[in-house]
């Protein structure tokens, strides 16, 4: 179980004010959470990591959680270098690395980009492979945008407004509707970027922490990610759903400390 006296500070990272949380010593292990996520999701797993030796920092990304929200909609790279400006402010030229759905995005352009940062790097059902809508949706999509444009055309500003906030509702996932108006659109520009190639490129040594019983990123993926990254391995947590790293908390921790103590 979580600490509740879960000690957190602020710090200004790159413009944005940031919520974190240390727990540890030892080695250096960046956690990233996953969308609509926060601190407290990560810490069951940095206390279990925290017995092995090592020192988790743990933050709130921007728009999640007490830390601020970006200045503009964020894409996966703005994460990627809102992570490097975090390390370099802890005086880290590399660490560790956990990434959860969202974060597991972030470590697999970082992987890609920024190898030298990471010592090696575990991804509990990482997002990242973008899915075709079925056609159906295309369509619906499609006459959505048309009609927009349309009432763009004619200075229908207000039938527009309604117009989106009917399909918001109705059509929208439930983080694109719980979201502010620029977390909307980091959402959208998040989830239309394709990450398989960054998989390909990724130089790092990688654990990949499944639940097979996942519905929002399959099991599928996770056998598609080791398949595309040059140096990974599939653990599957039978019975365990999108937080399979919070399904078992000390045999994910003893995955993780194995892989680390290896590198």
């Amino acid at each position: 179980m979580a600490d509740r006296t879960l000690q957190t500070s602020r710090l200004n990272i790159a413009g944005i004010q940031t919520r974190q949380a240390v727990i540890g010593e030892g080695e250096p292990l960046l956690m990233a959470h996953g969308w609509g996520a926060r601190i407290e999701l990560l810490q069951p797993l940095a206390i279990k990591l925290s017995q092995f030796g090592y020192r988790c920092l743990l933050v709130d990304m921007p728009g999640f959680g007490e830390s601020d929200e970006p200045p503009r909609p964020f894409a996966v790279r703005d994460y990627v270098n809102f992570c490097l400006a975090l390390l370099d402010a802890h005086g880290l030229p590399s660490a560790h690395y956990f990434g959860h759905s969202l974060g597991g995005r972030i470590g697999l352009m970082l992987a890609a980009e920024a190898p030298e940062r990471l010592r090696s790097m575990a991804l509990s059902n990482s997002a990242g492979i973008k899915v075709q809508p079925p056609l159906l949706q295309k369509l619906r999509q499609a006459l959505y945008h048309g009609a927009r444009k349309s009432l763009d055309s004619i200075g229908a500003s207000g039938v527009k407004a309604r117009l989106q906030n009917m399909y918001t509702q109705r059509y929208g996932s439930e983080d694109y509707r719980q979201a502010s108006p620029v977390m909307r659109q980091s959402l959208v520009k998040i989830v239309n970027q394709d990450l398989l190639g960054y998989a390909r490129r990724a130089a790092v040594p990688t654990i990949l922490i499944w639940g097979d019983a996942d519905q929002e990123t399959p099991l599928w993926m996770g056998r598609k990610l080791e398949e595309a990254m040059p140096d990974a391995a599939l653990i599957v947590h039978p019975g365990a759903g999108h937080y399979a790293y919070l399904d078992y908390p000390e045999q994910t921790a003893r995955i993780m400390d194995a892989l680390f103590r290896s590198v």
